[in-house]
């Protein structure tokens, strides 16, 4: 089991377990840009899904608080992501994610891109109840700098309305049994801005909130490995 720390706008720290890790895609809530997008990535090579929007599970521990994720090649990025998670005594928390994500290997199958690298969490968390009734002007932004360094770009700007809402996913989850404590579940990613490369040194993701200017926010590094021998 891999343990996850929040603290809660009231300065309270809820510590889960995660049993359970699993992925939106083609979550985007106008299902017919997300069909235009399946065939773009199709032209692209990555294969698409059965069904949208899809549902990958997720190795339990790439559900990460880091500040470095090690890679094998230049061609990663992250996605700036809203995660629901489901903490110990069952209370739904909503905090900001960001899918690092193996484009090389997305080509070959999306689900296995998405257990190639870890999934990202922030450490500050809200409780769904308290931002449900605005949730949808929640701000999500990712921003990313070159490797070796650099001037940051913002790479993903948009709100939690250009995604199928968390109430989606928790009667998905409760329709399939896995509404339980240590369940982390990632909303799927809004569009990167054109012209920006994504294939960057260091992502940085912010859940932002308007009625508050509260945030819930994750940076990290990303590490090339060395090369391998044989």
């Amino acid at each position: 089991m891999n343990p996850l720390t929040f603290e809660l706008p009231d300065g309270s720290r809820r510590t889960v377990e995660v049993r359970r890790l699993l992925n939106a895609g083609y979550a985007g809530r106008a299902q017919d840009q997300v069909a235009a997008h399946v065939e773009e990535l199709a032209a692209l090579g990555v294969p698409a899904p059965a069904e949208v929007p899809a549902l990958y599970p997720v190795a339990g521990y790439l559900a990460q608080q880091t500040g470095e994720v090690p890679v094998q090649h230049a061609r990663t990025s992250g996605e700036a992501e809203w995660a629901l998670v489901v903490d110990a005594g069952g209370e739904l928390l909503l905090t900001a994610a960001c899918d690092h994500t193996d484009r090389a290997l997305e080509a070959h199958g999306v689900a296995w891109s998405k257990n190639a690298a870890p999934d990202v969490l922030a450490r500050r968390a809200w409780r769904l109840a308290d931002v449900a009734d605005r949730v949808d002007s929640l701000t999500l932004r990712a921003w990313v700098a070159p490797e070796g360094g650099g001037a940051e770009q913002l790479v993903q700007d948009g709100t939690a309305a250009e995604l199928l809402a968390p109430a989606h996913w928790v009667d998905v989850l409760r329709g399939r049994g896995e509404l339980e404590p240590g369940t982390v579940l990632l909303s799927g990613t809004i569009p990167m801005r054109p012209g920006v490369d994504q294939f960057g040194g260091r992502w940085r993701v912010e859940l932002g909130d308007p009625a508050t200017g509260g945030t819930c926010a994750l940076a990290y590094d990303v590490a090339r490995l060395s090369d391998p021998i044989g």
